[in-house]
């Protein structure tokens, strides 16, 4: 049974700083492409970062370039979302995400709230 199970969101103040996690397993989690998605009230969801299978490319969006880091274990088949200087704006429920293109199947967790707010 394929799984991924996002933790570590929660309410922090402008400026803080939170680390997602995203623990994956029922597939062969180094083969994947691994993403990290937002969808805030009332908005479409968003990429906000992707990590290749060998964790050896990434790219952010540029709302979050410069302050969010996103790294994998393979090893312990976990993917990373560091958060730092959060603003209000990055308020949303953060998703993460699985792809493998060749096998064309996709993966998604339930999704972690992160609220940024004084």
């Amino acid at each position: 049974q394929v799984q991924l199970v996002e933790s570590g969101g929660g309410l922090v103040q402008p400026g803080g700083s939170l680390r997602l996690s995203c623990a994956a397993s029922g597939f062969t989690f180094s083969a994947y492409t691994m993403k990290w998605y937002r969808q805030a009230p009332g908005k479409e969801r968003e990429l906000v970062a992707g990590i290749s299978s060998s964790g050896g490319s990434t790219n952010y969006a540029d709302s979050v370039k410069g302050r969010f880091t996103i790294s994998r274990d393979n090893a312990k088949n976990t993917v990373y979302l560091q958060m730092n200087s959060l603003k209000p704006e990055d308020t949303a429920v953060y998703y993460c995400k699985a792809d493998q293109l060749l096998l064309k199947r996709t993966y998604w967790g339930q999704g972690t709230q992160v609220t940024v707010s004084s």
